[in-house]
């Protein structure tokens, strides 16, 4: 190439050239970090791309960090987001304590005693934390991971110190474990399950928040749901659930932290969850849909000072 410029502006030309020939490569900037995207799949047609676009559509704006799991038995479905991200469980871990109970119970052919079958209700239906402490001391460390390890959920990690509420837990999991409870399996037994499932679907009002959400009249409910205010990551806000009825058969976990306060973690959770419940049971006519509190309730779970 024949520059015909000459002297000092002869030189910026060619180098002016020479820069758009040549591509730049010190004036990158770092990337951004990716946001995950929701995956979902389907036996379905055209269901997985709904539940992605609604999904996604009720987390716009939305500030927090928030994990998914979806899975309907019935028409083969599968949604996730951070699945293998861990939060700090709060009162969601008190399921996989009354199903290492049960467990354990089932290795050693007893029923249950009085005194445990009362502090399993609290534990559950009132989310009782004293009834949880003293489950959680009687089963010790070994018992809760056995019981981990026979349910797969190989990434959950006990607290300690009998902080419980500090187990870490993840969507992948927390979905093991309610498709254990949902479905006949070698770990628990028929009756432990119905038992889990009773209990989760005579939750006290106030607690019924989150997952349950839209939920379509002709669905049974059962739920189990958490929260805990820390000073990293602010308020941690979950939500399990099972929903069966209506020729469906699902789960729903949902998992928050950084919310600046429940309420906006609950809702949060309570928007991806009509999204969900909507796109799977369809409105027809004589449906309802659940509309949970107004003011959602929780126990407060206990974490150590500087927490």
């Amino acid at each position: 190439m024949t520059y015909r410029t000459s002297g000092r502006a002869g030189v910026l030309a060619a180098a002016v050239s020479a820069a758009l020939l040549i591509p730049a490569v010190t004036a990158a900037t770092p990337a951004a970090a990716t946001t995950p995207a929701v995956a979902c799949t389907s036996a379905k047609a055209g269901l997985a791309d709904k539940l992605k676009k609604d999904i996604t559509a009720a987390l716009a704006n939305r500030k927090g960090t928030v994990a998914i799991g979806l899975y309907d038995r019935s028409t083969k479905t599968t949604c996730t987001l951070r699945a293998t991200s861990a939060y700090d469980s709060a009162s969601t871990v008190k399921v996989t304590v009354l199903a290492t109970l049960l467990w354990d119970a089932k290795k050693h052919n007893r029923y249950l005693t009085t005194t445990e079958q009362s502090l399993a209700k609290a534990m559950i239906t009132q989310s009782d934390n004293n009834a949880t402490s003293k489950l959680w001391k009687q089963l010790g460390m070994t018992k809760i991971k056995g019981f981990l390890t026979a349910a797969g959920m190989t990434k959950t990690v006990p607290g300690a110190n009998g902080y419980w509420g500090l187990t870490q837990e993840n969507v992948g999991d927390e979905q093991k474990l309610l498709k254990l409870i949902t479905a006949k399996n070698s770990v628990l037994s028929d009756n432990s399950r119905a038992y889990i499932l009773k209990l989760m679907g005579q939750v006290v009002s106030s607690q019924r928040w989150g997952t349950p959400a839209g939920a379509p009249s002709k669905v049974a409910v059962h739920v189990k749901n958490g929260w805990l205010q820390r000073s990293t990551h602010g308020w941690r806000v979950h939500s399990l659930g099972t929903f069966n009825g209506a020729g469906h058969d699902y789960m729903i976990t949902v998992l928050t932290q950084d919310n600046s306060t429940m309420d906006y973690g609950v809702t949060t959770i309570q928007n991806v969850a009509k999204a969900i419940h909507k796109d799977l049971v369809p409105t027809t006519a004589g449906v309802t849909r659940f509309t949970p509190t107004s003011e959602p309730r929780e126990a407060f779970v206990a974490v150590p000072p500087q927490g």
